[in-house]
């Protein structure tokens, strides 16, 4: 049974309960009001990059949506601004709420795979806890080729003239690609990770426990 289908199975028609043990700070949904202010002060929402905005998504999880939240790419798009945080007449933590979403839904399998966000995150995570130092070279590569062989070829020429600009500037080195710099304590490094991922686990654990 996948996990998406297990917690589908134990919250059955009670999305709202869901969100609250399974997602960071998820308990103050309920406490939305419905006023907008955080659509109207979210800069990203002016560019129309909003499938829904928060007040929208806060809503549907009441009303028991869970198809439509969980595939949102909504939540992704947040860039951590704080300004509906700053300006919810409640104080909900809404920035922390949309980040717990997208990683609820990411570790269910229900979030959209190549969404822009997400796909960067996911790639830029990798890399830099691989050996705890990004790979510059490497990074832009996953982000040029990942619709291809063909348009990744024309997004390296696209983008030519920053490359050589950075080889210059000494802050992108071709022989990245064979390794690339890493930090004194990769180790330590793995170790410090492996340790947050124990409290984090620990955490939702005696949450959903209590």
């Amino acid at each position: 049974m996948s996990a998406n289908t297990a917690m589908a199975e134990k919250y059955r028609n009670n999305f709202l309960k869901e969100i609250e043990e399974q997602v960071e700070m998820g308990d103050w949904v309920k406490m939305c009001m419905q006023c907008g202010v955080c659509s109207g002060s979210c800069p990203t929402n002016f560019q129309s990059a909003w499938e829904h905005p928060p007040q929208e998504l806060f809503m549907m999880i009441r009303a028991g949506k869970r198809e439509e939240v969980l595939t949102s790419s909504s939540m992704w798009n947040c860039t951590s601004c704080y300004n509906c945080i700053v300006r919810c007449p409640r104080k909900l933590p809404i920035t922390h709420i949309m980040h717990g979403i997208a990683e609820y839904a990411h570790r269910l399998g229900m979030a959209p795979k190549m969404q822009p966000t997400r796909f960067f995150s996911g790639l830029f995570w990798k890399n830099c806890t691989h050996t705890g130092r990004v790979n510059e070279l490497k990074l832009s590569m996953g982000l040029y080729f990942k619709d291809g062989f063909v348009q990744g070829i024309k997004n390296g020429m696209a983008m030519q003239s920053v490359a050589l600009g950075l080889v210059k500037a000494g802050r992108l080195n071709v022989m990245e690609l064979f390794g690339g710099h890493k930090c004194k304590d990769q180790k330590g490094v793995h170790a410090m990770l492996k340790k947050a991922y124990e409290i984090e686990r620990g955490r939702k654990t005696a949450k959903i426990a209590g």
